[in-house]
């Protein structure tokens, strides 16, 4: 394996662990600082052993990681540039979505001349 397809495997692996939105919004949870499994489950009503499998993919990609405090473990970003990545991709998910209400609007211009007038009052 070449060096450019071991890291397009780094980075196909890192996006799929990715790939849930509930890694997603626990991640975004995760920038105000350290949560425990109760805490996420509570924030997001799910069951604890749900979040600590979504959890358990983060740790696992290097995403996420643990630290013992008395009788919990607390759940922080290794790398805060992945709040970077989050916020690139709502981006580009917000410029999509302007793309589409754009052409949604174009389409609906120019099947107005063909519509036939509305009946008001009936």
């Amino acid at each position: 394996m070449t060096p450019r397809d071991q890291l397009s495997a780094f980075k196909a692996d890192f996006f799929k662990a990715l790939a849930h939105p509930l890694r997603i919004s626990i991640l975004d949870a995760l920038r105000d600082g350290e949560l425990t499994v109760n805490e996420i489950s509570q924030r997001f009503a799910v069951e604890p052993a749900n979040a600590s499998q979504q959890l358990a993919v983060l740790r696992n990609r290097n995403i996420v990681r643990t630290r013992r405090g008395g009788a919990n473990v607390y759940y922080s970003v290794v790398d805060p540039a992945v709040f970077a990545l989050l916020d690139a991709a709502r981006i580009v998910f917000n410029n999509h979505l302007v793309g589409m209400r754009s052409l949604l609007e174009e389409i609906d211009r120019q099947a107005a001349p063909n519509r036939k007038p509305r009946v008001r009052g009936r």
